[in-house]
């Protein structure tokens, strides 16, 4: 599924990375336990989140995770937007509750379920 679809389908605002928009991913994991997200993480894979503070981006960064959803209507601050533009990353927010947002992209058909 392309970003951009993503970004249409939870009616996100784009906060860096726009012109990665094209990028197609293959999951997503929804999570605020940061252990969890680099137990799980894998290529092409769309973190989740409500946390926004930086060690969301590192850990993304550890995962070789490239796109980031702030859901609640958080906004992250400029330190890491500023920081996932150099790493030519995609941040998006959504109003959307987490659980939403899921079922939104699930039900759009991103993702299968992953192993345990």
């Amino acid at each position: 599924m392309k970003l951009l679809e993503i970004k249409e389908f939870i009616d996100a605002k784009v906060l860096c990375g726009e012109e990665h928009l094209k990028r197609e991913v293959a999951y997503a994991c929804a999570c605020d336990l940061m252990s969890e997200v680099l137990r799980l993480a894998d290529k092409d894979m769309v973190l989740i989140t409500g946390l926004t503070n930086i060690h969301v981006l590192k850990t993304a960064e550890m995962a070789n995770i490239r796109t980031l959803i702030f859901v609640w209507g958080k906004l992250p601050d400029d330190t890491l937007v500023q920081e996932a533009k150099e790493l030519d990353m995609v941040v998006l927010s959504t109003e959307l509750p987490m659980y939403e947002c899921c079922g939104i992209l699930y039900k759009k058909g991103l993702g299968e379920p992953l192993e345990p």
